[in-house]
């Protein structure tokens, strides 16, 4: 797992404090502690590969001039055998290091020895990473959120792999609870609207959903004989399962009690629904490790577990007849309600055993959520509740992730929610690639809003990002393939090649690549695909500018080789990069 830069970084902080070491013991400064001092890669390559202001922190306590001590550091500075070609001091004292063309070399024959794993860091250490994400409500289809969740934690979980993780992806399945209270009372509404004599009248026509729900329901599919209360789904998609128990059952459940007729509708719609959910994802190439059902918290006295816990913990109360969890204690800003008077849990008790069963029960080290803006507020209700409970907090960590507008010819793309139309998962993948989904979600980072613009993800442009990026690779395919068929041999990689890359361009290449392993760590670390994603145009931007200013074919045999070689690295990144992003790499466009 090779990191130059970090090296780079790890060699500078050595050789200035050598340098410090042997100023101090010939009695140039003073025998001062010397204070921490930062190594860093400057804006304007002007100024060098590596800065550092450890003359300019140093001065106070030698109570020197910055520039004169960055002088004095310079002047016992031995680079043989470092990363570094020289060194000069700029500005009010900075010292700046220059890389070597070996240094070039072995980035470049780094990336083509190391290939697929390049980029791989240890960071991680093999510490177990579960990652639940997406976990929509199986009442009804997946909206935009959704996708954009579904793209963000997918990606994330492959960052947390490439940074050493030992990740699994998860979605928690609310198949409890009020959602499928209002799910079911929804589908025993429209069932009994067709058993109805209206809906009678239209049953026999043999319509299909969309001209049936018109002509039994109106154009706003709240016909005044049959009228919806707020509280209920009101989606086609209700309609169209009520319609097919319909035409499976008859009007055979119309006889049973509210109860067993809505249980049985549930049962009917609720698989349809999760195998729904199931096939959108695997469509969205999300593959989860598990589907961690709620029921089964219930079912295996989890619920009450959690209960008999948290009293136990000393944090519960009991006012007018219900359970309180005292939040407060742990700075949330109100108590919240765990078993309401009537003896039934509210829904934040199975969200607590579930968190509990990822962390103390199956024993993750690190619990990753990826939730929408709405649930800002839950953080600290279940960080408190896993303090309460004996739980590390630190263990839990909660992506918030923003809303994103869907923007079409330069306007938003609405649609109404209240007419069970608005755009699903499913929907956006009819019009747009998959690839453009993926990519697009993770342009900025989770907690940021943005707009997705239709027109663009369709695009064949180099506007349009995940094109552009795509076509980088496959004009490097082709420029090996023409190269190929001109009876061009590309032989091995030489390291000494690396000093011929004399160009901006070349030279900027080189070190974007070195680094990749820390731009997977800064993503790992702050859990935002969007890093990578950023990287990824970067380093497309700068091969195009590249292939424009160098040419390959009809160089001398030593610089053709040296670019071909370069060209081969770019590539390799570039595939690593969206295979990671399960993104397809074309060889041609």
């Amino acid at each position: 797992m090779t990191d130059l830069i970090n090296e780079a970084f790890s060699q500078t902080k050595e050789l200035v404090m050598q340098a410090l070491g042997e100023l101090v013991a010939d009695g140039t400064f003073p025998a001062e502690p010397i204070p921490s001092f930062n190594a860093e890669i400057p804006a304007d390559a002007k100024n060098g590969d590596i800065s550092t202001n450890a003359a300019m922190i140093c001065a106070r306590p030698f109570k020197s001039n910055p520039r004169a001590i960055a002088q004095k550091i310079t002047e016992k500075l031995r680079l043989e055998g470092t990363c570094f070609e020289r060194c000069e001091v700029a500005g009010p004292g900075f010292i700046n290091f220059f890389f070597s063309p070996e240094w070039y070399g072995k980035v470049i024959g780094a990336v083509l020895a190391e290939k697929e794993n390049y980029g791989c860091t240890d960071m991680g250490k093999g510490k177990r990473v579960l990652v639940e994400f997406v976990s929509a409500n199986p009442t009804g289809p997946m909206h935009i959120g959704n996708a954009r969740g579904g793209a963000i934690g997918d990606c994330l979980a492959a960052v947390l792999e490439k940074a050493g993780y030992e990740v699994e992806r998860e979605f928690y399945v609310n198949d409890a609870g009020n959602q499928i209270e209002k799910f079911g009372k929804s589908l025993s509404l429209r069932y009994m609207q067709i058993c109805s004599e209206a809906g009678q009248a239209v049953v026999g026509k043999n319509l299909d959903i969309e001209d049936f729900c018109k002509e039994i329901y109106g154009e706003d599919g709240n016909r005044a004989e049959f009228p919806m209360p707020d509280d209920v789904y009101l989606g086609m998609d209700i309609i169209a399962h009520a319609k097919n128990f319909y035409d499976k059952f008859g009007k055979d459940a119309a006889d049973k009690s509210e109860e067993d007729r809505r249980k049985a509708l549930v049962d009917f719609a609720l698989p349809v629904n999760i195998d729904g959910l199931h096939r959108d994802l695997e469509k969205y190439r999300i593959t989860y490790n598990t589907w961690f059902r709620e029921s089964t918290l219930h079912n295996d006295g989890s619920v009450k577990e959690i209960i008999e816990k948290l009293k136990a913990s000393g944090h519960t109360y009991e006012q007018d007849g219900a359970l309180w969890f005292k939040t407060t204690d742990f700075g949330d800003e109100k108590d919240r309600v765990l078993v309401r008077e009537n003896g039934i849990p509210t829904y934040l008790v199975p969200d607590i055993a579930y968190h509990y069963n990822k962390l103390a029960v199956r024993g993750f080290d690190k619990a990753v959520d990826i939730f929408g803006a709405d649930h800002h507020g839950y953080i600290a209700r279940i960080k408190a509740s896993m303090t309460a409970l004996g739980v590390d907090e630190k263990k839990l960590d909660i992506v918030i992730m923003q809303m994103v507008r869907l923007v079409r010819n330069g306007e938003v793309y609405k649609l109404s929610k209240r007419s069970g139309k608005a755009i699903t998962l499913n929907t956006l993948l009819d019009e747009i690639p998959i690839d453009a989904a993926r990519f697009f979600f993770n342009l900025r980072e989770p907690n940021s809003q943005f707009d997705f613009d239709l027109d663009l993800a369709v695009s064949e442009s180099s506007q349009n990002p995940v094109y552009y990026v795509q076509y980088a690779h496959a004009r490097i395919c082709s420029v090996l393939k023409k190269l190929a068929e001109e009876g061009t041999e590309i032989k091995p990689f030489d390291e000494a090649s690396a000093k011929l890359l004399e160009t901006g361009e070349e030279k900027e290449i080189v070190k974007l690549l070195a680094n990749l392993p820390g731009v997977i760590n800064e993503g790992a670390r702050n859990y935002d695909p969007a890093k990578v994603t950023k990287y990824v145009i970067d380093l497309a931007t700068l091969y195009h500018k590249f292939y424009n200013s160098c040419r390959i074919k009809g160089e001398a045999e030593e610089l053709m080789q040296a670019r071909i070689s370069l060209s081969l690295a770019v590539k390799q990144v570039i595939a690593n990069i969206l295979d990671m992003l399960k993104i397809t790499c074309p060889e041609s466009m």
